[in-house]
């Protein structure tokens, strides 16, 4: 058989399970209760598979160092390849897939099977899912673009559907695809329930890079030539064990916001589909979250310490403080330090509408949490207020934050356990534990961890103005390649 890539497509937003998946950390970074990812698990899932070796992963550039801290994590990462893609901005699935089997048809040839995995669904039989994998291989190289079908439980609103034909060739493992249809109201999804003929549509696929290309190239020209463009204009890093390619922003921003889907899987007459029952769940709300949590003697599943009084069928997130609640049913209640949801569990799909409310108001907690992931390490916000902010930075063993210099504000650098090394202006020196340093505003500074465990430390600030976008970068040695004034924060 041909080499065989899998794709993880890593991006999107999950704005139906806010506040825990936001901008800045979306939905595969969401830690499961056995303590993985959804990311990591698409990996091993991806990884379990005979032969591979090599994956590319497509994923905004703003989220490379946080994908690659989830596949360190995992033993089998040592052993794989790993090849990214890193998006300028999110243009949905089919830009990311022209340019996955343009880059995959460039570094393993048009006989490369290109095997698309979102990183946001999670799988539990796995031995089910290779065998589909496999099927979908046999038909991919028969020319045919592959998708796979989820033989559905129960009349699901929220999800596609696609309708079945005759089998492939006279084989019962893969069927033409009559038509697609987009989340049918509950009456025709019971309908296709019982009807036998339809399944729910996984959004996984597979293809021969050649044949996927040549019918981007009739049905949808705009998208392949924009993916094109900006990958022909990236340059390659390379690197211990991986690569990465940053697709050009200017060429990638003429690519039309659309999914494959529409793109090219409805218009192709060179479509297929693979049933299977691998116990897919695309953890598309909190609905299908909570599913994975036992159920007390009430029906409801908790995380955290809660006191439930007269409590009925609710879900309860809080792993951080304690919960109590009286007389209430069928509510779900996700607490995080900066935010509180409180939903209906019968209407979890509109909490997409808060996200959406939040990003017209300009409101950071659509895309940040209180703490952030950055290359380096961490950094928490404790505390602000009128002309202050205090942080809490951890600085991972070896890393280092970018040398900069603030025009409108002074820091106050106080070390809580490990070891810094400062510059601060013309000096450089260490500080041990519960020792500190002041940095007057426009003094060239930087932060560094030279030991073996994480560096702690409080960051007090001060100053007319404490925007993150008031810095101004020197030097990364992340290679992260920013205008006059940029942040080691996400930009507002």
């Amino acid at each position: 058989m041909p080499i065989l890539i899998p794709c993880i497509i890593a991006g999107g937003s999950g704005t139906r399970l806010w506040p825990v998946s936001r901008q800045a950390r979306p939905k595969p970074f969401m830690t499961l209760p056995d303590g993985q990812s959804l990311l990591q698990k698409t990996l091993l899932r991806a990884a379990a598979l005979t032969g591979v070796e090599q994956v590319l992963v497509v994923t905004g550039k703003d989220l490379y160092f946080s994908t690659q801290d989830e596949f360190r994590q995992l033993p089998v990462a040592a052993r794989l390849q790993f090849d990214y893609l890193l998006e300028p901005q999110g243009r949905n699935t089919a830009p990311a897939i022209a340019a996955a089997a343009l880059r995959v048809q460039q570094l393993h040839g048009d006989e490369a099977l290109l095997l698309v995995l979102p990183a946001d669904h999670l799988i539990d039989d796995q031995p089910a899912f290779a065998a589909a994998v496999q099927q979908a291989c046999e038909a991919a190289q028969q020319d045919w673009l592959v998708t796979f079908g989820i033989q559905p439980q129960y009349a699901e609103i929220g999800y596609g559907y696609i309708e079945t034909g005759d089998a492939l060739d006279g084989e019962a493992a893969a069927r033409h695809v009559v038509r697609f249809t987009e989340k049918p109201d509950e009456a025709t999804a019971q309908q296709y329930l019982l009807d036998g003929r339809h399944l729910w549509n996984a959004g996984m696929f597979c293809f021969r890079a050649a044949a996927v290309l040549a019918e981007l190239a009739e049905h949808a020209p705009d998208v392949l030539e924009a993916a094109g463009q900006s990958l022909a204009q990236a340059p390659c890093m390379q690197g211990a064990g991986s690569s990465h390619v940053e697709l050009a922003p200017a060429a990638f921003a003429q690519a039309p916001d659309i999914s494959i889907d529409y793109a090219l899987m409805e218009r192709s007459q060179r479509v297929v589909v693979v049933p299977c029952d691998p116990g897919w769940n695309d953890i598309g709300s909190w609905t299908s979250m909570r599913e994975l949590y036992p159920r007390d003697a009430d029906g409801n599943q908790s995380v955290g310490e809660t006191v439930l009084i007269d409590v009925e069928d609710c879900f309860i997130d809080a792993p951080e403080r304690l919960v109590g609640a009286v007389g209430i049913t069928d509510l779900i209640v996700v607490d995080t330090p900066d935010a509180l949801l409180i939903a209906d569990a019968r209407r979890s799909q509109d909490v997409k509408r808060i996200t959406e409310t939040l990003k017209q108001r300009q409101h950071d907690a659509y895309r940040l949490h209180r703490t952030v992931n950055r290359p380096w390490g961490t950094y928490s916000v404790i505390e602000e207020g009128p002309r202050f902010k205090i942080k809490r930075i951890v600085v991972k063993p070896g890393a280092s934050l970018s040398l900069q210099m603030h025009h409108h504000r002074s820091e106050h650098w106080i070390v809580v356990s490990g070891m810094a090394r400062v510059v601060n202006g013309e000096r450089e020196f260490l500080l041990d534990t519960n020792e500190s340093t002041f940095i007057k505003a426009g003094q060239h500074h930087r932060l560094s961890n030279p030991g073996v465990i994480d560096l702690v430390m409080i960051e007090v600030q001060s100053g007319e103005y404490l925007g993150e976008d008031d810095i101004v970068r020197f030097d990364d040695v992340y290679g992260r390649v920013a205008p006059a004034t940029s942040s080691d924060a996400p930009s507002p």
